[in-house]
């Protein structure tokens, strides 16, 4: 375990892991305007774009290497832990849930060893149920088995069910689960960002009928620094934005990036076969596949959600979605990932 100052460090510390991610670093950002002492769990070798103007301790560890974890929390008063491997396909599902599960439970179970005061774990929507009519889903809406759709939906949802069980042991942990975010920051880009450059490059000419609730990173990264003052323990809380049929999202992005919208709407059961052809390619070649049947699954539901209960108990404001989509088009824009 290596630490160094990179900034500055003291005692009364707030650790984020995953700030050199797009979420990550909106949370860091967002504890930084509000003078928290921060530091950094960061893996070796990790791009660390995302840290800059931030004042920070850095500590290299792995989620996945559980011993890593203990000089992280040391002299910690607060702990969000952003961090998680996102991906919509991986060869191999235990290499997910080493992060996402056994990463989540022996950092969190360290961070009560060295007395953290207060936890916040960032679940995901992908860990709560939706309803069937296509109503927006809150916080209490029942999780049918055949939703967990895929390795990160059933990482996520083992997650969370991991950290209620150590908040009944007695840990003070808040949950917050955000929907898609989108806007500065998104360096690699995230399956969603890449949406959103493919479309604004105008390399989406078809739509599948779906729908999504899209919210700006920087109000997640708000909404994580309310849910570390005011959420309740054990308590979750849905950091969402707009719910938008993905048709009118592309047509939100392509106005922006003054392109055409896709007027083609897809069915989803024909991909199937093109998308079992795109696995198996993607299983010898190593790349992500353009779609997966784990994919298509999920866009048959639609996806919608209510921050009602962050809006209520946390003073949660998320902004409009074309706020986001502006965001983000300035920002890949900057990075010259536009052209």
């Amino acid at each position: 375990m290596n630490c160094g100052v990179f900034g500055v460090a003291g005692s009364d510390i707030t650790l984020v892991t995953g700030a050199t991610g797009f979420v990550g670093a909106a949370v860091a950002r967002a504890l930084a305007r509000r003078g928290h002492n921060l530091r950094f769990l960061v893996r070796a070798g990790s791009d660390r774009r995302n840290l800059a103007g931030l004042k920070a301790e850095l500590c290299e560890g792995d989620l996945a290497v559980p011993q890593s974890l203990a000089a992280a929390v040391r002299g910690c008063r607060y702990v969000l832990h952003v961090a998680a491997d996102y991906r919509l396909w991986v060869p191999d599902p235990a290499v997910m849930r080493r992060v996402n599960v056994d990463g989540t439970v022996a950092l969190l179970k360290a961070a009560q060893a060295a007395g953290v005061e207060r936890c916040v774990y960032t679940s995901s929507v992908a860990a709560l149920g939706l309803n069937k009519n296509g109503a927006p889903a809150d916080e209490t809406t029942f999780v049918h088995e055949d939703q967990l759709i895929g390795a990160y939906k059933r990482s996520k949802y083992d997650a969370e069910m991991a950290v209620r069980k150590l908040v009944l042991l007695g840990q003070d942990i808040v949950i917050v689960n955000p929907s898609t975010p989108i806007g500065h920051g998104d360096i690699k880009p995230t399956p969603t960002g890449k949406m959103v450059l493919d479309a604004a490059r105008g390399r989406m000419p078809a739509y599948v009928n779906t729908g999504l609730n899209v919210v700006h990173v920087d109000d997640v990264g708000d909404g994580h620094v309310l849910a570390l003052e005011q959420g309740r323990s054990g308590e979750s809380y849905i950091l969402g934005g707009e719910n938008l049929m993905l048709r009118d999202l592309l047509k939100l992005i392509a106005r922006q990036a003054r392109k055409r919208a896709p007027l083609l709407r897809l069915p989803i059961l024909p991909l199937m076969p093109v998308a079992a052809v795109l696995e198996a390619v993607a299983a010898t070649s190593g790349k992500p596949p353009l779609m997966t049947r784990e994919m298509l699954a999920m866009a048959r539901k639609k996806m919608f959600f209510t921050s009602a209960k962050a809006i209520r108990e946390l003073g949660y404001s998320p902004r409009p979605a074309a706020e986001a989509v502006e965001d983000a088009l300035d920002y890949f824009a900057t990075q010259g990932m536009l052209k």
